[in-house]
């Protein structure tokens, strides 16, 4: 059975003969390995062609500022999965990638939907206040903003946005972000600070990375802290310690054995 279109056998990213290999019309041994870093090759990787020296800093600001994050989740599934099973760490670092969902790292995708939408809509107060009032409506929470922390200002955050405005990389999504900080906590009634989720999509947008690809940058920055905890959980395991803790924690209210 087919489905789906059945003309499109095309890839542009990369091929190989027997004398060499080509990445985004690059030779890989002559023009690219240790030629380029990792950052760059990651953009040149998705968006098929070298960043500029500002979209270079901006992208290696993103990284830094979210591959580690302590214990979320996500971080304690992979290194429960590891202590379970300590050969496999294909296996716990899946486990810790697809626990990045709407709530924890993969939320900066949300807040960068948000923020194309509010764009879109014209990018101004009013088309924030919009905006939010539809949030508000709908009772959901405002994509990008809050944290149950840093209730004063996210630091990460506003790190961004000014190593954003000293590159002149803000622009319309930086707009509109500060916009919607501006105008929510009024709206919403509550202390709503920008938050790195907010401030990852916004800077790395205005920079030029492709809205469709945006989820690819928590992914790769989390993937690198993931190394760093099953390293640790190897040498120094702490998964069964999280797992009969989570035991502990928990009271069971189900029905009694008769």
């Amino acid at each position: 059975m087919r489905i789906g279109k059945q003309d499109n056998a095309f890839t542009a990213i990369a091929t190989s003969d027997e004398h060499s290999i080509t990445v985004r019309g690059h030779d890989l041994v002559g023009d690219l390995i240790g030629q380029i870093d990792f950052t760059e090759y990651f953009w040149l990787l998705v968006c098929g062609h070298r960043p500029t020296d500002a979209q270079k800093t901006m992208m290696n600001a993103c990284l830094v500022a979210i591959a580690e994050h302590g214990l979320v989740p996500s971080v304690q599934a992979a290194r429960m999965t590891l202590a379970a099973a300590p050969e496999a760490w294909q296996g716990a670092m899946a486990a810790g990638l697809l626990g990045m969902g709407t709530v924890v790292a993969g939320s900066s995708e949300i807040a960068g939907r948000f923020l194309a939408e509010v764009v879109a809509a014209g990018g101004d107060e009013a088309a924030a206040v919009r905006a939010l009032e539809g949030v508000k409506a709908a009772r959901k929470k405002v994509p990008g903003l809050g944290h149950p922390q840093h209730s004063s200002g996210d630091p990460r955050a506003d790190k961004l946005l000014e190593i954003a405005d000293k590159l002149g990389v803000s622009g319309p999504h930086v707009a509109a972000l500060r916009h919607v900080g501006k105008h929510a906590p009024a709206i919403m009634s509550r202390p709503l600070p920008i938050n790195v989720s907010g401030a990852i999509p916004a800077v790395i947008l205005d920079a030029g990375w492709p809205l469709e690809a945006l989820k690819a940058v928590p992914l790769l920055a989390r993937a690198g802290g993931l190394a760093a905890h099953l390293y640790e959980e190897s040498r120094r395991p702490i998964g069964f310690i999280l797992s009969h803790n989570a035991d502990l924690a928990i009271a069971y209210d189900g029905e009694r054995a008769k």
